[in-house]
């Protein structure tokens, strides 16, 4: 296979890692608008928490560099990846999509042959509305499936990849990421963009809809004082059901299933639902819940062990603990927070402790969404629902 010229347009844990990726058997430029950003992959830097990325950068022999000139970056590529986040506007029901639109439209301007290729989650049915806006089949969609921290090793072994197209251009571009990848017999499906599209928005509602069941499931067995870990032990040694995704949490938090899920709610306008409703819905509950089993605690100090949505990644958007951060303050609890990623003296008005030694010793009750080894010495002043201690 030749040696393409690839951009990436967005640093975060989709653009990186497809970075690292790609540019094994590629000369590949990241587009941002982050100097900070640019210069760190210039330097041979990750600029997201991910030690496959970390990795690859220090030992591996890549053809990669950062700019944020567009033109630059877009006139000579054979293939432009769009990787910007697209956030959920609750104001207008679905996801801002205007980077998406931006990047497409210079994309196109600036470069009359390369193949679009859009990584970002859209509503269902936008590449289409794209394609038709700009009278162009150059644009195609191509929905990624990674986890914060390590988005790497599931571009170097993924499930599946799914190509909102069938051109040979789109073919090719199937063909580079297996080439990344160390993973060989990948399955590959090519489809419609729209039905690409909805793969990615049903997939992560069915995730959600996994972490809301054992979530209530351990909502029962705290009230009914059973033992939850048995419960899920038992169920899920059904291999229909089985181990996966199981573990009790705060909610589904961090950047894709919430308002993957919302979005995918606000397309069922008109169709008849239940279970899309309820799975959204049943975060706000499980997190109301988890809060009044907090308060019934009734803490002088409540410390809370870090804000990220993952122990392993450094992204606090919509964090499970965020979100219920926000509902102790209103119920006026006196609050710590030990979060490593963050600088200052606090954090939404909140005293953020430095050191953890000194913050396990405020607080007479902490909670973490997610045990770590730290917190073994405060097994006695622990709240978590982590039952098995992964993610």
């Amino acid at each position: 296979m030749n040696q393409n010229n690839i951009t990436i347009v967005g640093a975060g844990y989709v653009g990186m890692s497809l970075a690292v990726l790609l540019a094994q058997h590629n000369c590949v430029c990241v587009l941002d608008i982050d100097i900070d950003r640019v210069a760190k992959i210039n330097r041979k830097q990750a600029t997201v928490a991910d030690a496959d990325i970390e990795a690859f950068l220090a030992a591996k022999l890549l053809s990669l560099s950062a700019t944020v000139n567009k033109a630059e970056a877009y006139s000579a590529a054979d293939f432009i990846i769009v990787a910007t986040p697209t956030d959920y506007d609750i104001d207008t029901s679905q996801f801002d999509t205007s980077s998406v639109d931006t990047i497409v439209a210079d994309a196109l301007r600036l470069n009359d042959r390369a193949l679009v290729v859009i990584k970002s989650t859209v509503p269902v049915g936008h590449t289409l509305k794209l394609q038709q806006r700009h009278q162009s089949q150059r644009v195609i969609f191509s929905p990624e499936f990674l986890r914060e921290g390590q988005a790497l090793n599931d571009n170097l072994y993924p499930a599946r990849i799914i190509i909102g197209d069938c051109s040979d251009k789109a073919v090719e571009f199937a063909g580079l990421l297996q080439q990344g990848a160390e993973k060989e017999s990948i399955e590959t499906l090519f489809m419609p963009s729209a039905e690409a599209e909805a793969v990615k928005l049903f997939a992560n509602s069915y995730l959600a809809m996994r972490v809301a069941f054992f979530n209530e499931l351990d909502s029962f067995a705290l009230t009914r004082e059973l033992d939850t870990r048995k419960i899920i032990e038992g169920v899920c040694l059904d291999n229909r059901i089985s181990s996966g995704y199981n573990n009790p949490s705060f909610g589904y938090g961090g950047y894709c299933l919430p308002k993957d899920t919302q979005q995918l709610l606000a397309s069922y306008e008109n169709i008849p639902q239940n279970l899309m409703q309820a799975i959204v819905s049943s975060n706000s509950t499980r997190q109301n819940f988890i809060v009044q089993q907090i308060l019934k605690r009734a803490p002088s100090t409540l410390g809370i062990f870090r804000l990220v949505a993952k122990g392993d990644g450094d992204n606090i958007r919509s964090s499970a603990t965020l979100c219920m951060l926000n509902a102790l303050l209103e119920e006026g609890v006196s609050l710590l927070i030990y979060e490593p990623l963050l600088n200052g003296d606090n954090y939404l008005g909140v005293p953020l402790v430095s050191d953890l030694s000194d913050f396990k010793a405020s607080c007479d009750l902490i909670i973490a969404n997610r045990l770590t080894d730290d917190l073994n010495d405060v097994r006695d002043k622990l709240f978590s629902r982590d039952i098995f201690c992964k993610s």
